[in-house]
């Protein structure tokens, strides 16, 4: 019984990570119509910018509390120097996003080179759940997905942003006739996408270390999720998290992993073959 709830407990907490990297790109999808292939470097960047925090001696949730920010104005920048350009055309865009992927990861490869690289958890050990242990930091990211979750639905369902947000992802060509600027929503759309991941990115190294292709496990699990929630909606590409996770973090329990991976991507594949839409696809939140 005991083991059973450590291994819910440890795939909880995988899927958690999984719905963060998702909401990011999830959101991007639906707004900006392109898939975000950087997402999973701005993931690297994130874990990068904690390394740095905590082998200079800074505290690493500070470094784990900048890393988000200093992602996130990255992304705004690359929206507005590079990106922005190609809106027009959305396969132009994409293969940007794959060619700043590439410029991203093999400079942090350049600084670390092929090394494992450690961070400490923030906070250690473990707690009490009646009678079994659990790790205590990866309650604390399965508290924080839930946080940041509840946080973006009430961003854009209950705030004057989230209104002109969801209608410029409706309509934009009214929304620029009403006096929304579009490119600030896009531009501010792509930043927070970014700031996401580079929170992923934080709160996962001290779970699976540094190193150059950390991203990309991530950006591939979570473009297929967002495949299989669907794009348009707050819920959706969440909705694909979860499960996408949820086997992700679940099947290597029961079989070989490199299985378990061929297993979730042909079970991705033929829900998104049956059901192209996703599982909650549609406008709005």
């Amino acid at each position: 019984m005991a083991s059973s709830f450590v291994a819910v407990f440890e795939i909880a907490s995988f899927a958690a990570i999984i719905v963060l990297v998702v909401l990011g790109l999830g959101i991007i999808a639906s707004m900006m119509g392109i898939f975000n292939f950087a997402q999973g470097e701005f993931v690297l960047l994130g874990a990068y910018i904690t390394y740095l925090a905590s082998s200079h001696g800074i505290p690493v949730w500070i470094g784990m509390a900048a890393a988000p920010f200093l992602v996130g104005a990255l992304g705004f920048v690359l929206e507005a120097l590079i990106i922005r350009r190609f809106y027009a055309a959305p396969i132009v865009a994409m293969l940007g996003t794959y060619a700043l992927s590439l410029i991203i990861r093999e400079i942090v490869r350049g600084l670390i080179g092929g090394l494992y690289l450690s961070v400490p958890e923030p906070i250690g050990g473990s707690i009490d759940i009646g009678s079994v242990h659990v790790s205590a930091w990866r309650f604390v990211i399965i508290v924080v997905t839930i946080a940041v979750m509840i946080g973006c639905y009430l961003l854009l369902a209950r705030t004057s942003f989230g209104l002109r947000v969801r209608a410029t992802l409706e309509n934009p060509a009214l929304a620029r006739a009403s006096g929304i600027s579009t490119a600030r929503i896009y531009g501010a759309t792509f930043a927070f996408g970014a700031a996401l991941a580079g929170l992923a990115g934080a709160l996962v190294v001290p779970v699976f270390s540094l190193f150059a292709d950390l991203g990309i496990r991530f950006l591939i699990q979570g473009f297929v999720a967002v495949m299989v929630g669907g794009v348009g909606s707050f819920m959706g590409p969440v909705a694909g998290a979860a499960v996408i996770g949820t086997m992700s973090a679940a099947l290597p329990w029961v079989m070989a992993p490199v299985i378990a991976d061929v297993l979730v991507f042909v079970l991705a594949i033929a829900f998104i073959k049956f059901r192209p839409q996703g599982l909650l696809s549609g406008k709005g939140v």
